[in-house]
């Protein structure tokens, strides 16, 4: 089973809402937070540092967004400002802008009741590790009746460290909705701490750990109607790759070319604008920055061979605020 929430971010249509850096769960040597954003109060839109609500909504709009997904950190340790995100998203993009978080603890019924009435549509719980198959009986289990009785969509999302079989049980029982097996990852984040405590890479794999696909995590829960095992190359390939295309999509200018990874391609030369206008290129294929002209890439590099420029590059960057280029190609 896919949840609207995964199915909106598999087509790249899900803002990453960073609300809250901080965490009252200290001892999870999993978690993959890096040094920028652990234990701060700065808020990110996908890469982009807010500053105001307004950077918000632009970078909703920048990827077209069908939804948004909250996190951090701990999103319920700052309710506050995560429920004030929650109304400003609802009220630019109406109800149908899906909205689900992500937390680590239980949270209670006030806080189940003010993260729906502000337009959370879908929670997702990841107990503590030492906690899994004693969860029964517990605020684990209440919360999610709680959650539902409050409107929301209840559900588990898990690293993929072990089978757990009890949550298979809390779906079959009805108490949560489904429940989302991420692929065991490493990061800069906990790197360190997943070594010391025995994980390694999967050869020739970046970030995924070795048996995170195990037969048992695989069949014992991946295998059942309401979970869903999301790897960690569709995360890369699909979710992604996805987001940028979208991006690319509407922040393209008339000349720039998107790739299939959703990155833009263009030209770039250190030459008097004016040259262009006296070659007569039309000019929506080029534009004038303070030190630099970009132009269609074809058409850089059929200037140069024909001798109307001397030299320039072609740059391929990603289509995010930040534009971080990712591979530069010197046309002479």
């Amino acid at each position: 089973m896919i949840s609207k929430g995964c199915e909106q971010c598999a087509k790249g249509g899900k803002m990453v809402l960073f609300v809250y850096g901080y965490c009252d769960q200290r001892d999870c040597f999993y978690c993959p937070l890096g040094e920028k954003r652990k234990n701060v109060t700065d808020v990110y839109a996908n890469e982009r540092l807010v500053e105001d609500d307004e950077d918000v909504i632009t970078e909703a709009k920048r990827m077209d967004a069908l939804g948004t997904s909250i996190t951090g950190g701990e999103p319920q340790e700052a309710l506050e400002k995560t429920c004030r995100y929650l109304r400003l998203l609802k009220d630019e993009f109406g109800e149908d802008h899906h909205t689900h978080l992500y937390t680590g603890i239980p949270g209670g019924r006030e806080n189940m009741r003010r993260l729906s009435e502000a337009g959370l549509d879908e929670i997702r719980f990841h107990p503590p590790l030492e906690l899994w198959g004693d969860l029964h009986g517990t605020e684990w289990e209440e919360i999610l009746y709680i959650a539902r009785e409050e409107g929301l969509t209840p559900a588990f999302e898990i690293p993929g460290i072990r089978a757990e079989p009890e949550f298979i049980e809390f779906l079959e029982e009805g108490a949560a909705e489904f429940c989302n097996v991420n692929e065991f990852e490493m990061s800069d984040g906990n790197y360190r701490r997943m070594q010391e405590e025995g994980f390694e890479l999967q050869e020739g794999h970046m970030s995924a750990v070795e048996g995170s696909k195990d037969d048992a995590i695989v069949s014992e829960m991946a295998s059942h109607e309401k979970v869903y095992f999301c790897t960690s190359v569709f995360k890369d390939a699909a979710q992604h790759r996805n987001r940028l295309k979208r991006m690319a999509k509407n922040v393209r200018r008339e000349f720039d070319e998107v790739t299939d990874d959703g990155t833009l391609v263009y030209g770039k030369a250190y030459a008097d604008p004016d040259r262009f206008d006296a070659l007569g290129v039309p000019e929506e294929f080029y534009t004038v920055k303070s030190n630099h002209v970009e132009v269609a890439w074809w058409l850089l590099e059929e200037m140069v061979e024909e001798g109307d420029l001397d030299e320039g590059e072609i740059i391929e960057q990603y289509p995010t605020v930040d534009g971080t280029v990712v591979e530069r190609t010197p046309v002479a």
